[in-house]
């Protein structure tokens, strides 16, 4: 007996890709996921190998497609979602010349802080592109490369992001979209094309970048690919977006004044509007959905790996450490964390920043301790949520997904930060199935996002503490003004 149709939703990750299987009810029916590893050798160092990265991905579409049709379920469609901000340089066969940077790759932070010390050309390039000029971005990543590192791009010939590489081989064409390259820092957000100004910073011509198209354009599967995953050839494969935007959509906050926070080693709060633009102090980011839907808001590099990193320090299992630190009450007995382990990107967009404490006294222990840093990551988005409101950008309700809210802990801080509820979407397979619902409306299913939005359920929900919300509200006008002052301090 046959099922229902599925679209499958190819979603490129840092460290593995997972497909995901979804109808046109956005019910995930079933995902897989292959594993690779990031290559951290040189100091500063976050690369894949480019080809790896390829044949996992048709490794788990093949049992994703095997399962798919065990189960009855015709395939409708692919669709891809991948990580933003990576960089493969393309010999003249196509083939990589250079592994895959990806935008944890931090070499570049010489170059970018030289572009930002001219802070007029900085704010004029975020302005234009929607993209920070921060080492995670692929037109400093360009200009750190074409520049100073001739030994990494002599056999270059065109650059590309790895999905680009990868959807290549899928259909036979070097083609990017307008959701991945608005993140890339290339792309102007008036006129969706190569902006000028960023190239020459790069070092690069638009004949060395892929050909632009929209999100939701579709191209036939080639006969090489079709064959090694057991799907037919010329079945429609939908160029997708980046997993920032393509989250969005897969936790439904789609709609006006509906915002998504995602919780992993790092985090992010996004917010969905049918117009690009940052905020005048540059602290946001603005990057296309599709259909005329664009995503502001900012990334921070510390999420969960705060509470990690505690953990590991006090020897404590991770989980036992946060229910300790529950048992503390909100505003950790007056102890505060600027948790910048990992430096920072949003608002402050500044890889060198280092973490401090501040406040601590004899009584505070490892529970204050860790209460605190948890806080100061809740702090962090909160901070991007006021930066997202002054871009224009209206915020009444949150959606929020990932492996950080195991912890009740990690929920009740932010929701308290936040000063608003946060649904939790656990289980809607984020990205990935923001790629399938992506994918259904480039084949005609939805006459909207909005309306595949709304198909998506929300779980559970965190409340506010309001008496703790009016504290971290109090704490978080003063943490601009400790974070310039320690900023600026000779360490």
């Amino acid at each position: 007996m046959s099922s229902a149709p599925v679209v499958l939703g190819i979603d490129l990750g840092t460290t593995a890709t997972k497909v995901v299987a979804a109808g046109v009810d956005a019910h995930v029916l079933h995902q897989t996921e292959r594993g690779y590893p990031l290559r951290t050798e040189e100091p500063g160092e976050a690369t894949q190998d480019a080809v790896q990265v390829r044949d996992a991905a048709v490794e788990a579409l093949a049992e994703c497609a095997a399962w798919a049709a065990e189960h009855g379920h015709e395939v409708a469609g692919l669709s891809f979602s991948t990580a933003m901000h990576t960089l493969v340089g393309l010999d003249r066969s196509g083939a990589p010349a250079t592994r895959a940077f990806t935008w944890a790759d931090t070499r570049a932070a010489e170059v970018a802080a030289r572009i930002r010390s001219d802070r007029d050309t900085a704010a004029a390039l975020h302005r234009a592109t929607g993209t920070p000029v921060h080492t995670q971005s692929v037109m400093v990543k360009l200009a750190w490369l074409t520049g100073s590192r001739p030994d990494l791009t002599r056999d270059v010939v065109r650059w590309c992001a790895l999905k680009d590489f990868v959807v290549a081989d899928f259909v036979g064409e070097l083609v990017t979209e307008h959701s991945l390259s608005s993140g890339s820092g290339l792309q102007g957000m008036s006129t969706l094309q190569w902006h000028e100004p960023a190239l020459e910073v790069a070092g690069v011509r638009a004949d060395q970048l892929p050909e632009l198209h929209s999100p939701t354009t579709t191209m036939p599967l080639a006969p090489r690919v079709a064959a090694a995953v057991g799907l037919p050839t010329g079945l429609p494969v939908v160029l997708g977006g980046g997993d920032g935007p393509l989250a969005n959509l897969g936790v439904g906050a789609v709609q006006p004044g509906v915002a998504a926070l995602s919780l992993g080693t790092s985090g992010a709060l996004r917010v969905t509007r049918d117009k690009p633009g940052v905020d005048e102090r540059c602290r946001t980011f603005s990057y296309a959905l599709a259909d005329g839907l664009w995503v502001v808001g900012g990334a921070v590099s510390n999420g969960a790996v705060v509470a990690q990193w505690a953990s590991e320090a006090f020897g404590v299992d991770v989980a036992d450490l946060l229910d300790e630190a529950a048992a503390v009450p909100p505003g950790a007995d007056g102890l505060i964390a600027l948790p910048y382990l990992l430096g920072e990107r949003a608002p402050w967009w500044e890889p060198g920043l280092t973490g401090s404490f501040l406040g601590l006294r004899r009584s505070h222990g490892r529970a204050e301790m860790t209460r605190a840093v948890v806080e100061g990551v809740a702090q962090q988005l909160a901070l991007v949520l006021d930066a997202v409101r002054d871009s224009g950008a209206q915020v009444h309700s949150v959606r929020a997904t990932g492996g950080g809210f195991r912890s009740a802990l990690w929920a009740d801080a932010i929701a308290t930060a936040l000063g608003m509820e946060l649904g939790l979407a656990e289980g809607s397979g984020g990205s990935g199935l923001g790629a399938v619902l992506l994918g259904w409306r480039a084949l005609g299913e939805f006459d909207s996002l909005e309306r595949a939005a709304e198909l998506v359920v929300v779980g559970g929900r965190a409340t506010p503490d309001e008496e703790a919300a009016r504290l971290m509200a109090r704490r978080r006008v003063a943490l601009e003004r400790i974070y310039e002052t320690l900023r600026d301090l000779p360490l």
